[in-house]
């Protein structure tokens, strides 16, 4: 079993890169946002899941465990199979899939392409008690998490997947002024110009 992978990166495009290690290439698929932020020449560490089929060997990589760990739960769901699961991880971060069960709420599970009203449906039910959201302590002047979360609502609101939006979103508080942190067009500003107008929305 293939855990885990880290060369550089040969290849990149918007589904998934060609690692090499140890002289050897390996095609991942991965997340919207590991393709959009891979970049050719550099390393690159991914923890993989290998999926094995009758026809096919195929790798699915994951910048981090807790996303590794979430793709193996939604392959147990019924008519889940690893595309779908890998569109999920695109579209949602762990938070907000988590987020979602724990409330019921499989609307933005129905968001995302390739799943359908009842598989939505199906993944909420299938994997409650299961994720739970991961409750960190929020730093000292960090902004208040209404603000970040009327930021990313707008970046969805723009084209650009609630996965990416939230990350840009809390990524760019970070970096803001108090001020910036504390008036969403200030900070929608910041995010916007840190994105990027060539960023590709996921």
């Amino acid at each position: 079993m293939i855990s885990s992978l880290r060369g550089m990166v040969l290849h990149a495009d918007s589904t998934h890169v060609v690692i090499e290690t140890g002289g050897v290439g390996f095609s991942v698929f991965v997340p919207a946002d590991v393709a959009h932020t891979a970049v050719v020449g550099d390393e690159l560490q991914l923890h993989t899941s290998l999926i094995v089929r009758e026809d096919a060997l195929t790798l699915f990589g994951f910048s981090d465990r807790d996303e590794l760990e979430i793709f193996g739960q939604l392959l147990s769901v019924t008519g889940v199979g690893p595309k779908s699961a890998l569109g999920v991880l695109s579209h949602l971060t762990v938070d907000q899939i988590a987020e979602a069960v724990t409330a019921e709420d499989d609307a933005p599970f129905r968001r995302v392409s390739g799943i359908g009203p009842k598989t939505a449906k199906l993944i909420v039910v299938q994997l409650a008690g299961k994720v739970q959201p991961r409750v960190a302590s929020a730093p000292a002047g960090a902004p208040a998490t209404a603000t970040v979360d009327q930021v990313a609502a707008a970046l969805v609101g723009l084209g650009w997947s609630e996965k990416v939006a939230a990350e840009a979103a809390a990524q760019s508080a970070e970096d803001a002024t108090d001020a910036e942190r504390e008036s969403v067009p200030a900070l929608l500003r910041r995010t916007l110009a840190a994105m990027g107008p060539g960023v590709k929305r996921g």
